[in-house]
């Protein structure tokens, strides 16, 4: 999954369960990616996200070329969950009825967001890609003051 390098499992077994207060709290001081299963009380199957430092979205946001393509996660194309925020801790996540992301809140800040795996890979790598095609004014001047040196060599 790109280079978002740390993986955590975490089983959730009731909403006031620690550890998913430390995971999110292992997040933030990380500060960046990190790919975390939840195996939800009364789901028969795994979710799979990456909570993705605020800072670090904004960025991958501002440089990709528009939208993921792929949508949300598949609950919000069944339909928006109970709107009902779910608190861990100092932490309060949102789970946003469209586009399927949840944002996690501390002290009334969001400091990250829950994204499907494969939207925090697209967006990453579009991010990049337009990023490293991008310079400043003064680079780029640097740039071709540099290309106009080498052709008179």
């Amino acid at each position: 999954m790109g280079s978002t390098g740390i993986q955590i499992d975490v089983v959730v077994g009731c909403p006031v369960n620690d550890e998913v207060e430390r995971v999110l709290g292992l997040a933030e001081a990380v500060g960046e990616p990190v790919t975390v299963t939840f195996l939800w009380e009364g789901r028969a199957e795994a979710e799979r996200a990456v909570l993705v430092p605020a800072a670090t979205l904004a960025s991958w946001e501002h440089w990709a070329p528009g939208g993921y393509p792929g949508g949300g996660h598949a609950e919000a194309e069944e339909g928006p969950e109970l709107a009902r925020p779910a608190t861990f801790g100092p932490f309060t996540l949102f789970r946003r009825r469209a586009g399927g992301r949840t944002a996690v809140a501390r002290g009334g800040v969001v400091v990250a967001e829950l994204l499907d795996p494969g939207e925090a890979h697209w967006l990453e790598e579009k991010a990049r890609g337009v990023r490293q095609g991008f310079m400043d004014p003064g680079q780029r001047a640097a740039y071709e003051e540099f290309l106009a040196r080498q052709d008179g060599v």
